[in-house]
């Protein structure tokens, strides 16, 4: 691969570290990377067999020695030491190894800690990054969707990832008011296991509960025909098995966690001052994340809050964008980076 002298120079990347995906942007070249966030571990020596697509094929399908992690959970490192490694990859897979080292900046949900802050950066220091600059995801979905944040006009963004959903108001370069749970594709995923288990004694995987949920998922009183054949082990009689599951049973599978999203986003309203919330009523709720395709869920919403919601038009990709925004004008967009506190 050729690089030239200006992206030699000018190598920073911005990333979207999620639960379920890594999403690695760099600026003129766009999205350059996405790929799950999951590794695959030697027990007997904990050394990396695969990183990425090559470690989620395995899920599931590994001999006892060897283990699939996320390392992040519910948006959050949960394995320092793997998050490092994992993030070291994605860099040198982005940015060939005789290019300096790179400025990072990373999306980071509103509702994590101090040290969590701390680990996120520390991760990226470790793994090569000269310099590393923390952007909260709500805020960069909506400079990726190009929404008016330097203007006192109320925007409102819903970010569904794999585990977490942010959900913001966003005027004059800052967050008014936000709601963080960490509820998520992957609390979906889980749902549709529990499912199984209690009305069919099933025991399925999470790349199947995934593959029903992307086909048959849906929120009510969205409407979805057809069926589905899923197999797994039944759990009384430890053998494999198959049944047959309709979107209406996947609806009422989902229906607690999409509840969940739905009550968040009225609470989120309710903090909301009145001016802003004109704004709202104006400008509409905008949907982003990989939860945001699930059939129905802005209709859901839409009646749950009277406003209208629309879902971006490529919403897996607005997060990782703004980041990649913030990193190429930092002038400008200084005043929306994520302070950590010194102790």
């Amino acid at each position: 691969m050729k690089f030239s002298l200006s992206q030699y120079l000018n190598n920073d990347i911005a990333i979207d570290l999620g639960t379920a995906n890594t999403l690695v942007y760099m600026k003129n070249r766009d999205v350059i990377l996405d790929e799950p966030s999951v590794v695959a571990v030697r027990k007997s020596d904990q050394n990396i067999v695969a990183f990425g697509k090559a470690a989620k094929e395995m899920v599931g399908r590994t001999p006892g020695e060897i283990i699939t992690i996320r390392p992040l959970k519910d948006g959050v490192i949960a394995d320092f030491d793997l998050s490092e490694q994992m993030i070291r990859y994605f860099i040198r897979k982005a940015v060939p190894s005789r290019i300096p080292r790179p400025r990072i900046a990373i999306c980071v949900p509103t509702g994590i800690t101090e040290v969590e802050k701390r680990a996120v950066r520390d991760a990226a220091e470790h793994a090569g990054a000269r310099e590393v600059y923390l952007v909260d995801e709500p805020m960069a979905a909506a400079i990726g969707l190009g929404l008016p944040i330097n203007q006192p006009v109320g925007s409102m963004i819903i970010d569904i990832g794999g585990g977490t959903t942010e959900i913001a108001v966003i005027a004059m370069y800052g967050i008014v008011n936000s709601i963080s749970i960490r509820v998520g594709g992957d609390e979906m995923n889980e749902a549709i296991e529990q499912y199984f288990k209690k009305t069919f004694n099933l025991l399925i995987g999470d790349n199947t509960s995934e593959l029903i949920k992307c086909e048959l998922g849906s929120a009510s009183p969205h409407e979805i025909k057809g069926s589905m054949v899923v197999k797994g082990r039944d759990l009384i009689a430890g053998i494999p098995k198959t049944v047959t599951i309709t979107g209406k049973q996947v609806q009422e599978a989902l229906a607690e966690t999409v509840t969940q999203i739905a009550d968040s986003l009225k609470m989120c309203l309710e903090m909301t001052p009145p001016e802003l919330s004109s704004d709202i009523l104006d400008r509409g709720i905008l949907m982003t994340g990989g939860g945001s395709l699930l059939k129905g869920l802005d209709e859901r919403l839409r009646q749950e809050t009277n406003l209208p919601v629309i879902v971006a038009e490529e919403p897996l990709l607005a997060v990782v964008r703004g980041t990649g925004k913030v990193l190429e004008d930092l002038n400008r967009y200084r005043k929306v980076l994520t302070r950590i506190k010194k102790y």
